[in-house]
């Protein structure tokens, strides 16, 4: 049998003694201290972002005894905790400290860097300017982290004490705010009906090819697949201009359809049913087929993602006829405009750029989004609202280490644009706004954000979601919706659209029935502190 791994958990003199061999060996400590009474995503985040400032990672944690949290807390006991944080792989080394600050320890220990939430960077707290100096007069260098979304054990602690669901506590508060009450939000989403919008971007076809139970070739070990079935669904800017439809708005849909053969007969088609849905549809002759994507599909899981896909090379009078077309949709004035780059040739770059600028004087809301790692997002000038994933965002800045506020502020300062929406996936997403405060301010005091969670448990389909999401916000917003108001209900139309297989259009039925089935589920009891804060715009405390 291999011997049996040494443990990451270390008392006082074994916690020195490895610290002096880290130091002969030239080996970067990095330090992390807290309660880490449940160890949930923002500490994963904290934690991951502290490795990658050294060599090794020490995680230490304050004892039972000194910990002054209330009654209860800590929840979990100072051995559990301690083994909790040693099997995360990224941590190599975790210490219980029986004394009230860090402060100490940090004298002893002598880390490189010490690793404090990014809350940390503007804080007062004489505890913490008092553990600053030791790092700092030791040589070592004190980084704050990320602080992209905000998640406190002490609000999970209680969201747990009341209801199975952590996440429902934050809807608690969310829906406590008297701009997310159900009867606020049914009529603003009333308000929408007639508002002319105008969406310029790539028509796409998504093709669904259901599959029988997969096998392995004879020949080699490779996935042989039986299609059953085809589903085709408007994709692209086709699928915006039908959200805007069933939301009962007056879409206008700008793209480039072919005119040619074949071709032109599977334009006719999608022309044909998109003005059937209330689409107005001007459209440039395209070089190039409708694009499809194509995915494979053994029940609701998928297997494959085909792509038949001819970019489409537009000469110079092309580009500028698209524009034309554009400014000819908005005519004098419209509600809103949505630019929406899918990456396949119809929207270069410098396209975008004159595209938001000659827009921006038309139009009452501008919105943009690209799909994928696209130059365009940061042509998008001037806008209302942009709503990257915060994958597209990172990528398009190249910034992987950078906490997300920070990567934001950077996107709405290039662009000069007012609000971002930014989607996380299965942790929801946030909803981002300039702040009034004067330029010499620090980044962090720039942004503000309100992390909204994902509002369904599971998502069956996640095709079309930030579509969906950028659709309902962008109207709502062009509606006079508040920046809250706008990111929920786009949150909401997501929700609805990944629990669906396929790219279907999100109606205002939908979104009516969605609201009103959130706010019935407020199951528990909310403590009268979180209503009370809520109603404040204050987080709990």
């Amino acid at each position: 049998m291999p011997p049996p791994r040494p443990s990451k958990v270390l008392d006082h003199a074994q916690l020195l003694r490895e610290r002096r061999t880290a130091r002969v060996a030239g080996r970067r400590l990095v330090q992390c201290h807290g309660c880490f009474d449940i160890v949930h995503p923002g500490h994963i985040r904290h934690l991951r972002f502290a490795k990658s400032q050294g060599d090794l990672l020490l995680v230490t944690i304050t004892a039972d005894a000194r910990i002054a949290k209330g009654q209860g807390r800590p929840l979990i006991p100072q051995e559990l905790r301690a083994e909790n944080l040693a099997a995360l792989d990224f941590v190599d080394l975790v210490h219980i400290d029986d004394r009230p600050t860090a402060a100490d320890l940090l004298a002893e220990v002598e880390p490189d860097v010490y690793v404090k939430g990014k809350e940390y960077e503007s804080n007062r707290d004489p505890r913490f300017a008092a553990e600053r100096r030791i790092v700092e007069e030791a040589g070592g260098r004190v980084v704050f982290s990320s602080g992209d979304v905000v998640f406190s054990s002490t609000a999970l602690i209680h969201a747990m004490e009341s209801c199975v669901d952590p996440f429902h506590h934050r809807l608690t508060e969310l829906h406590a705010r008297p701009e997310l009450g159900a009867d606020t939000l049914l009529d603003l989403i009333q308000t929408i009906r007639g508002r002319r919008v105008v969406v310029v971007g790539e028509t796409i076809t998504d093709t669904y090819v259901l599959c029988d139970r997969p096998d392995i070739a004879g020949e080699s070990p490779v996935i042989t697949l039986r299609p059953l079935e085809r589903r085709h669904y408007d994709g692209g800017a086709a699928i915006l201009a039908r959200h805007a439809a069933a939301l009962g708005a007056s879409p206008v849909l700008v793209t480039a359809l072919p005119d040619d053969g074949a071709h032109a007969e599977a334009a006719r088609l999608a022309r044909q049913r998109l003005e059937a849905e209330g689409v107005e549809v001007h459209a440039i002759v395209s070089p190039a087929p409708i694009p499809e994507k194509q995915r494979f599909l053994v029940g609701a899981q998928k297997v494959m993602k085909v792509d038949l896909v001819e970019p489409a090379t537009l000469s110079a009078a092309q580009r500028d006829a698209l524009v034309g077309v554009a400014l000819d949709a908005a005519g004098d004035h419209a509600h809103a405009a949505i630019v929406a780059d899918f990456g396949l040739g119809l929207l270069s770059p410098e396209t975008i750029g004159t595209l938001c600028e000659a827009l921006r004087p038309r139009v009452g809301t501008l919105a943009g989004d690209l799909s994928g790692r696209r130059a365009g997002l940061r042509r998008m000038k001037h806008m209302d609202l942009l709503a990257p994933s915060e994958a597209e965002l990172r990528d398009a800045y190249g910034e992987y280490g950078q906490t997300l506020p920070a990567v934001v502020w950077g996107l709405l300062d290039e662009t000069e644009s007012a609000s971002a929406i930014v989607s996380m996936g299965a942790d929801g997403l946030v909803a981002f706004e300039r702040t009034d405060r004067e330029p010499d301010d620090a980044w962090a005091s720039r942004v503000r954000g309100e992390h909204i969670p994902a509002l369904t448990p599971h998502a069956i389909d996640a095709l079309g979601c930030g579509d969906a999401l950028l659709a309902t916000a962008t109207l709502a917003r062009s509606a006079g919706a508040t920046p809250l108001q706008t990111a929920y209900l786009g949150a909401v139309a997501a929700a609805v659209q990944a629990q669906r297989i396929g790219n279907h259009p999100v109606g205002a039925t939908d979104l009516r029935q969605a609201v009103a089935r959130l706010h019935a589920a407020q199951l528990t009891y909310a403590a009268p502190e979180v209503i009370s804060a809520a109603k404040a715009g204050q987080p709990a405390a």
